[in-house]
């Protein structure tokens, strides 16, 4: 038995800003599955419905069923031309049908000029909302943020009842979607008198060594006469200060001055404060307070993107909302562990695909300093699934987008925004003014950041103007069509939108090792030789090459950096296949050997030196056995049980020898493996060792973080790798294991990347995949400790004590 052992630690969520309060709705809501007609009413009995909190993702618990949402189509992105039955495609989990959320709740006493807000970050999806029993209003689109003013339905002397209805149609996605009230939902009671709301705006619209102009807009609602701005650093040291009483119908503009900016950058990401407070007849009546960035942002043919002034290219990755075996539901230490993952890879930014991101994973980008390209839309007028946005596109797009951009515009971090991804809109000349109207509202509302469009049809947005209209012609995948694309494109650049799509399974490797398009195996596995990629796609190389060749390419996003559920590409016609290949890291978070070639390439400052594949391969005594190297130096020598197999040097003439070092007739015998790296005077700066491992011994236990927040969501994720006697991995480990908390902390999920694993997330107990998973601990909210025991693996004992 196993044992992990963390402290817990106390933190409180209200938050509560002069004239304003906000409270997060998290706790005791009701919730049941099911069409249930008189549910929004407040006299409703719900004491067999079961108790959650939100976020909540209702369907993550599965089973996993390949009957679930089963769609017989063609994927037309994916160049096939006769439909097939698609199995996985949306996780094989049950998102589809109808759920109710209730929630009793005492309102504050009111004051005549104060009034209540109900906000949603994000409902999945085709949202109706009810207070009393009234309807207040809806919102189909599940990736949107949304609000309602309810002062008016609540009862101020009782409790009050909230019950939200969501419903979610089959053949709705083209990946897992979730289900319910995913993102957080609050309460804000305000002056009627303040300010409006996302009604901040700020802007940098100049910034030097010396000086920044600060531009603060501020919209307001009823009787305000004068506005006061303030710039604060974080820890509430006064920068600057200015106050109007100059109102544009409902705005007023303050113009500050910061000297010697902290400039926000991936590198240095700084961030300010600016607290805003209206006043009428010279009493406060509101008060807010926003997080920003100094920075500027520019995109011309000269000189491509630049960051405050510096020309950069995107290192970055495209990330879908899952979060692996958590699903949907948002939750702040899962995002971070990603982001801190991808950024220690090197990555610089990310783009939200395909769907509007959570102010969660906005705010840990500033923190973090990952740019952002803020993606709305997969689908606009003309379908791409049954069910899908196309049909609230005319009623509801100018409202989402207006929506996404006012609720966060102030986030530094984004640097472009992105009207959808793959749209059929892209042919025909309907499609090409679709897109000059959403980006015309994208405009409207921020002037600062320009627009893209993630397009497949390369061919076609070249011929009918779809692509020269867009700020950023974004190209998904078609590297064969780059130079001919910046050719006709007026901007004088292209940005590699979406790139990639290789795929592969972590510690999976297949002989021969070629490169192959859309390989399958009887396994239902890729590769983890990084050479197999989809019909449509391509391994790393080919975008690599354009990166470093091409001045005018502005830098890509790989398809994806971890994996997601649902679109199990190349397996998207076979059981049991229910999550995708293409991530860098697979649905637990380790990274596969991918990780470590885009790390050798964008984390130059740092040593990478990582071998592949394992070295246990019983029964291919004396069989051609690759070895491939990706590291950040030129050149290394390869040993087997001390013996040189020869060096190798990066050959920017071959394609496939330029960012990896390859062995490619090394037989395979037991024992060592060692790789020794020289620089350019053969001076030797690294080395590395694996070995052909043992029987399983003992369980090593790695967690991200051993202290937790006793806040009921704060999480610690703890890899378990199965070792032999002497700490070496067991590659080929698939060993049942289970798992147990005790004291302050539940069991929260466990995963182990494998695609075709049919066991759920949320039960204690699952397979090593390839010698590893990954368990999801989760706080309490009292203080004190607990304990993980891992039951499996009779030899062996590890006890860590949290601090």
């Amino acid at each position: 038995m196993n044992k992990l052992t963390f402290i817990i630690g106390i933190l409180l969520c209200n938050i509560c800003i002069a004239q304003r309060t906000e409270t997060l709705l998290k706790d005791n809501w009701k919730f049941s599955k099911g069409t249930i007609d008189s549910a929004f009413t407040n006299n409703f009995d719900d004491s067999q419905w079961e108790t959650v909190s939100i976020p909540h993702d209702w369907a993550i618990t599965g089973p996993f069923d390949k009957e679930n949402d089963i769609q017989r189509v063609a994927i037309l992105q994916d160049g096939e031309k006769s439909a097939t039955e698609k199995t996985g495609r949306t996780g094989a989990l049950p998102y589809m049908g109808t759920a109710w959320y209730r929630l009793n709740f005492t309102s504050p006493k009111l004051d005549d000029d104060q009034k209540i807000l109900l906000h949603f970050d994000g409902a999945m999806s085709e949202a109706k909302v009810y207070i009393n029993g009234k309807f207040v209003g809806e919102h189909p689109y599940g990736y949107a943020y949304f609000y309602f003013d309810i002062t008016k339905y609540i009862t101020t002397k009782g409790e009050n009842t909230l019950a939200v209805r969501l419903h979610n149609e089959p053949k709705s996605s083209r990946w897992y979607p979730g289900a319910g009230i995913y993102r957080n939902v609050k309460l804000i009671v305000k002056n009627k008198n303040g300010i409006a709301h996302w009604g901040t705006t700020v802007t940098t619209p100049f910034v030097d060594n010396e000086i920044a102009k600060v531009v603060v807009k501020t919209n307001t609602t009823g009787t305000v006469d004068k506005v006061k701005t303030e710039i604060q650093t974080l820890d509430g040291k006064v920068i600057s200060t200015v106050e109007s009483k100059v109102k544009f119908a409902d705005q007023f503009e303050n113009t500050l001055q910061v000297k010697h900016p902290q400039l926000w950058s991936p590198e240095t990401p700084y961030l300010y404060k600016v607290i805003t407070t209206t006043y009428k007849n010279e009493e406060i009546t509101d008060q807010a307070s926003e997080r920003f960035g100094i920075r500027t942002i520019s995109y011309t043919s000269e000189k491509g993107f630049e960051l405050n002034g510096k020309q950069r290219k995107f290192k970055g990755v495209c990330l879908h909302h899952d979060l692996g075996p958590l699903g949907i539901a948002v939750n702040k230490a899962a995002i971070k562990r990603q982001l801190i993952i991808m950024k220690e890879m090197g990555a610089d930014a990310i783009r939200t695909a395909h769907n509007m991101p959570s102010i969660e994973q906005l705010e840990l980008c500033d923190e973090l300093g990952l740019m952002v390209v803020a993606e709305s839309f997969d689908e606009w007028k003309k379908p791409k699934v049954d069910n899908g946005y196309h049909r609230f596109f005319d009623e509801w797009a100018k409202k989402d987008i207006q929506n996404l951009v006012r609720a966060t515009k102030n986030h530094p971090s984004i640097v472009m925004w992105s009207a959808g991804n793959e749209v059929p809109d892209q042919w025909g000349n309907e499609g090409v003014k679709r897109a000059k109207w959403l980006q015309d509202i994208f405009h409207k509302e921020d002037p600062t950041r320009p627009v893209t469009v993630g397009m497949d049809q390369v061919k076609s947005v070249m011929e009918n103007g779809f692509g020269a209209i867009l700020d950023i012609p974004g190209l998904n995948y078609r590297t064969h069509l780059y130079d001919e694309a910046y050719e006709k494109f007026p901007q004088g650049f292209v940005l590699g939108s979406e790139t990639a799509s290789t795929v592969s399974s972590r510690g999976v490797y297949k002989f021969p090792v070629e490169e192959f398009k859309a390989k399958k195996y009887s396994d239902l596995q890729s590769s983890s030789y990084d050479l197999e990629a989809c019909s449509w796609s391509n391994i790393p190389e080919d975008d690599f090459i354009l990166q470093d060749d091409k001045s005018w390419v502005l830098g890509e996003f790989v398809w994806t950096g971890f994996d997601y559920l649902g679109e199990p590409s190349p397996y998207n016609e076979e059981w049991p296949s229910r999550s995708s290949y293409f991530g860098i890291c697979d649905l637990a978070g380790i990274p596969k050997d991918r990780y470590y070639l885009y790390k050798s390439r964008w984390d130059t400052n740092n040593e990478t030196l990582h071998i592949l594949p394992h070295w246990n391969w019983k029964g291919r005594e004396g069989e051609i056995t690759p070895i491939f190297v990706y590291t950040n130096y030129e050149k290394a020598e390869l040993f087997i049980n001390g013996k040189s197999q020869g060096i190798r040097e990066k050959d920017k003439s071959s394609r496939l020898d330029r960012y990896r070092l390859r062995w490619m007739d090394v037989k395979y015998e037991a024992g060592t493996v060692k790789v020794v790296a020289y620089d350019s005077t053969d001076k030797i700066v690294a080395t590395k060792e694996i070995h052909t491992a043992g029987k399983p011994h003992h369980l090593k236990l790695e967690a991200d973080k051993t202290t937790l927040i006793a806040n009921g969501e704060d999480l610690s994720f703890v890899t378990v790798t199965v070792v032999d006697k002497d700490g070496n991995t067991c590659p080929t480990a698939n060993l049942p294991l289970s798992f147990k908390v005790n004291g302050n902390a539940t069991f929260k999920a466990v995963c182990n990347g494998d695609p075709t694993s049919l066991e759920m997330f949320h039960l204690p107990r699952m397979k090593t995949f390839n010698g590893k998973l990954v368990v999801i601990v989760q706080s309490k909210y009292s203080n004190g400790t607990a304990t993980l025991e891992i039951k499996g693996l009779k030899t062996g004992k590890e006890t860590f004590i949290i601090q």
